[in-house]
């Protein structure tokens, strides 16, 4: 089967150090919001990952809960893991497609790739970031959940490194997510750290983003 041809296109920062891309980070957004949203994470790790190219695509489908331009990965309700499966099954091909796009353009390996998901876009890093056939550097996902953790044994292709990052006062994604993610990849392999902020409601603060920047320079310098 001919692989699918990414139809996803979204913002996009060079390194700043100014020379070719040595790694790629990838945004993946949450559920009603688009590319530019994660961008100002780019800006702050830019000192620590000054190698690092970094992009954020749109997702495909527009929004039904934000009419005013806003994507989603997947349309949600919380209120069935299927169809949080069904969703993420979905959206995984064209990110997929995309993600390989970029990497060959840099010219880039998975090696030199990481995935940054909010929200959504933490369901879909984990879910894409885990299966795909050659192991990725990294993984980094914020105020998330792993998708059907116990489907993962099976379909688990590679394992790298995640860090999970979560407020203990999200009200949109409750911190046990994190907890029942953490067991799940700790159960598959994976080398998996994690960071409750207190305080935190669904959003990303200043210590995850701090704690996610030097997860990434750790991870890609491997």
């Amino acid at each position: 089967m001919t692989a699918p041809v990414s139809k996803l296109d979204g913002p996009r920062m060079t390194p700043g150090s100014g020379g070719a891309p040595k790694q790629l980070v990838v945004f993946l957004h949450g559920y009603g919001a688009d590319g530019n949203d994660l961008m100002s994470l780019g800006q702050h790790w830019r000192s620590l990952l000054p190698n690092a190219a970094f992009v954020s695509p749109h997702a495909h489908e527009p929004c039904a809960g934000n009419p005013f331009g806003g994507r989603q990965w997947f349309d949600l309700t919380m209120a069935d893991p299927q169809e949080r499966w069904r969703g993420v099954e979905r959206a995984g091909p064209a990110l997929n497609a995309y993600i390989d796009e970029e990497l060959a353009a840099y010219g880039l390996g998975d090696e030199a790739l990481a995935l940054v998901g909010f929200s959504q876009g933490t369901m879909m890093a984990l879910h894409i970031g885990l299966r795909r056939a050659k192991k990725i550097a990294a993984i980094v996902g914020f105020s998330g959940m792993l998708v059907e953790p116990n489907r993962l044994k099976a379909d688990i292709k590679s394992r790298p490194p995640v860090l999970l990052v979560h407020g203990d006062r999200d009200e949109v994604i409750p911190v046990q997510a994190l907890q029942q993610a953490r067991t799940a990849l700790a159960e598959a392999g994976v080398a998996v750290e994690s960071h409750v902020s207190p305080g935190l409601t669904h959003g990303i603060d200043g210590d995850g983003l701090d704690i996610g920047g030097r997860f990434l320079a750790k991870a890609f310098k491997g």
